[in-house]
């Protein structure tokens, strides 16, 4: 497990405590799972970018539909 200290503005840090606060989690549970959303959403895209590269068009869609029902969930 790693320490990480970053700087954000003082707004951004209130509305981050307050969204914490709201979901009943601490600031580094809420980080720790944006961080893995934000994860999540850059292994798709660069899978969806090696799958693209192929050119097999029916590989790529399958992504974006994948995408699409991720969304709508």
């Amino acid at each position: 497990m790693s320490t990480l200290t970053i700087r954000l503005p003082d707004d951004t840090t209130a509305r981050l405590k307050a969204l914490a606060r709201s979901r009943g989690q601490s600031m580094n549970k809420l980080i720790e799972e944006l961080g893995a959303q934000a994860l999540a959403a850059w292994d798709t895209e660069n899978h969806f970018r090696a799958v693209a590269a192929t050119g097999d068009v029916r590989a790529a869609l399958a992504v974006l539909d994948r995408l699409d029902a991720a969304d709508r969930d």
